[in-house]
């Protein structure tokens, strides 16, 4: 199984950009899928990114396109989610996840991370 834990949240002036970060523990975790997800007060969650454990296939929201990126380092076991020129509407907590399989829905993967809180000010 794969533990992820996330860090990098807090608060951010409209404009800025902050780096999310996941750590993940487990044998499986070279050869997962990669996701990021995100869900405001009031809505459900959706999808923001996705990055196959290949490196061969990402996938972004259309309106994140070109602003944020996800990358990932093997060496520290470690997936990130660079954000650049936030919005309010980015207000949200963010939550990575791992699977087996590639997809860009919330029941393709099998392991999450705790969420972290990112908040972005107008």
């Amino acid at each position: 199984q794969v533990q992820l834990v996330e860090s990098g949240g807090g608060l951010v002036q409209a404009g800025g950009s902050l780096r999310l970060s996941c750590a993940a523990s487990g044998r499986s975790f070279r050869q997962n899928t990669m996701g990021w997800f995100r869900q405001a007060p009031g809505k459900e969650r959706e999808f923001v990114a996705a990055r196959h454990w290949s490196g061969s296939i990402t996938d972004y929201a259309d309106s994140l396109k070109g602003r944020f990126i996800i990358y990932r380092d093997n060496a520290k076991n470690t997936v990130y989610l660079r954000m650049n020129s936030l919005r309010p509407e980015g207000t949200a907590v963010y939550y990575c996840a791992a699977g087996t399989a590639w997809g860009t829905n919330g029941y393709d993967y099998d392991y999450w991370g705790q969420g972290s809180q990112v908040t972005v000010s107008s």
